[in-house]
């Protein structure tokens, strides 16, 4: 409890899902957070609102991702808000399932936007100013299916392939100085992104995996804070998956 007082966090995609419950956590573990989203108002309020009566500090910043030059004014925006950024939580993802051959262009092209360019623009942005301290903690938020592939959900996975990658490689050049990259790969998780599954379709799933549930939210907030701990300051570099024994 406390692990991260007086550390900033900006945490992308905070306002539902796995993005929401990271905020939560760094929060209790005492960081200010900034919470990004792109178009659900309400929903990032609602994180507002709760880490507020929790009694933590955070606030709100809309944007782009996806874009560099806007990924660029998050990064500003951010620092001015709070005169730093120790923590880098790039969650922000979109998916979409159909077969690869019937995927459009600008499928193609916001898929791996959010879910790669995204989490590149905000790290290059945000790099020279943890270079300057000496420190800083980006995490990627990936995907069992970066590591596997699933059928389906080709574009997906080959944006967190990419992902995993972009940590390992950033992870080797930036480690002299003081920067720490790594990566969650969270299995399959109790969020709205996996909603559309009917009640056959959901008991199946769990019979897949050998804890036999679906991940809570909550869980990955939890191994975030963890590795942005100053405790964990020799772990650099992995690809952490999270996924009840999945794979």
């Amino acid at each position: 409890m406390g692990s991260l007082r007086g550390k900033v966090a900006l945490v992308t995609g905070a306002s539902r899902g796995i993005g929401k419950a990271i905020a939560l956590e760094l929060s209790r573990d005492g960081a200010s957070v900034i919470i990004n989203y792109s178009k659900d108002d309400n929903g990032a309020e609602l994180t507002l609102v709760e880490i507020i009566a929790n009694g933590g500090s955070a606030k709100l910043l809309k944007g782009d991702i996806s874009s560099f030059e806007k990924s660029k004014i998050i990064i500003d925006e951010a620092i001015k808000m709070f005169g730093k950024i120790d923590i880098l939580v790039n969650n922000a993802g979109i998916s979409q399932i159909g077969l690869f051959m019937d995927s459009s262009e600008e499928d193609i092209d916001a898929i791996i936007g959010t879910n790669l360019l995204g989490a590149m623009y905000l790290s290059k942005h945000v790099l020279p100013h943890m270079i300057s301290k000496g420190c800083g903690n980006i995490v990627n938020i990936s995907s069992m299916w970066g590591e596997v592939g699933a059928s389906c959900e080709v574009l997906y996975s080959a944006s967190k392939g990419g992902l995993n990658l972009f940590t390992k490689a950033l992870a080797k050049e930036v480690a002299l100085s003081g920067v720490r990259v790594n990566a969650i790969a969270p299995g399959v998780i109790e969020t709205e992104m996996n909603s559309f599954l009917g009640e056959e379709e959901r008991k199946a799933l769990e019979e897949e995996i050998p804890m036999g549930r679906f991940g809570d939210a909550k869980e990955i907030g939890k191994a975030v804070s963890f590795l942005c701990d100053d405790n964990c300051k020799y772990l650099t570099g992995q690809i952490i998956r999270i996924d009840g024994g999945m794979i």
